[in-house]
């Protein structure tokens, strides 16, 4: 796997030396779990956008609807939340079905299609009060529960879950990238035309990319429902969870796999842990100005920039 072995090992690592470190606070756990959560967010915003060629501004719009899916079958079906989890994606895909019209669309025109898309699922569920409770939102969602008399509701439960739907989506994105059908995806982004010309169905790649990036960002977002333990359409269908995922795309290099995961850690941490400490308001204006300068400094992210350096050490050795 071109997925890096060190990467591996960080990750693998990191199920032993994160729970036990960093176990006994709360905050600190709560801001590495929601690191991983805009991350996830950000790697199925990448699947789209590297290999399909398609930037998204409507990914919200399946973090809303996984969430919505998952809370309302739990609470109001007894679904078992684990399997809720699973639900949540598919009423992602669901959702993403309703989408395939607007792939015909390219560039600007395909970003603000589906970010209209976005609107109208929070208004749908801002208006649908029966079932979501409209405006008041939904408490008391269940937490993760309990299995072999482990508490997965815990911040360290909470933490090895969202950790393993991670690497299991970077897993499925290196699977996919490495088939014929990725290989197809690549091509199609730097000449859809010429694709085309070779005989490859463009729209009906889109769709399964738009389709497999949805159930990543939807599963993402029925956990957190189940995190947070509360919904309402203007949290769940928030621009928040379009524009940190894509500056941590960007940041880390949405041209890899790891590069939208680092960069979350990254971007999410430092944000929280040191910007938010000396700007308590308007701190996000440090986090532009700093993706502006990786941009000019470094297009292909905080990846590339450390490759660069590691070969130019490694040339003067």
């Amino acid at each position: 796997m071109k997925l890096n072995k060190l990467l591996i090992a960080t990750l693998v690592a990191t199920y032993l030396v994160v729970p036990f470190a960093l176990g006994g606070n709360s905050y600190v756990m709560s801001l590495v779990i929601a690191s991983l959560i805009i991350g996830g967010v950000a790697l199925s915003w990448a699947l789209l956008g590297n290999l399909g060629g398609m930037v998204s501004f409507g990914h919200a719009a399946f973090f809303g609807v996984g969430a919505y899916t998952s809370a309302v079958l739990t609470m109001q079906y007894n679904v078992p939340v684990f399997i809720g989890l699973v639900l949540g994606g598919v009423g992602a895909v669901l959702s993403a079905v309703l989408m395939l019209p607007v792939l015909r669309l390219r560039g600007p025109y395909f970003a603000l299609a589906i970010l209209a898309y976005a609107h109208i699922f929070r208004i749908v569920a801002t208006e649908w009060t029966s079932v979501t409770n409209g405006a008041g939102g939904i408490a008391r969602i269940p937490t993760l529960p309990t299995v072999f008399d482990y508490n997965f509701g815990t911040h360290t439960g909470n933490y090895l879950v969202i950790l393993t739907m991670v690497l299991l989506f970077a897993w499925a994105y290196d699977v996919i990238r490495r088939s014929p059908h990725g290989l197809a995806l690549r091509a199609m982004h730097d000449s859809e035309d010429a694709t085309r010309v070779v005989g490859v169905n463009n729209t009906l790649l889109k769709g399964l990319m738009l389709l497999v990036s949805a159930f990543m960002c939807g599963a993402v977002g029925a956990f957190n429902a189940h995190y947070i333990n509360f919904l309402e359409p203007d949290y769940a269908f928030s621009a928040v969870w379009v524009t940190i995922p894509i500056v941590a795309a960007i940041f880390g290099g949405y041209r890899t796999i790891t590069g939208p995961l680092i960069g979350a850690v990254v971007v999410y941490l430092v944000d929280q842990l040191f910007i938010k400490n000396f700007m308590p308001t308007g701190h996000q204006l440090v986090l532009g100005v700093v993706l502006v300068v990786m941009i000019i400094a470094s297009p292909d992210g905080l990846l590339g920039m450390i490759r660069r350096a590691l070969r130019k050490k490694h040339a003067a050795t």
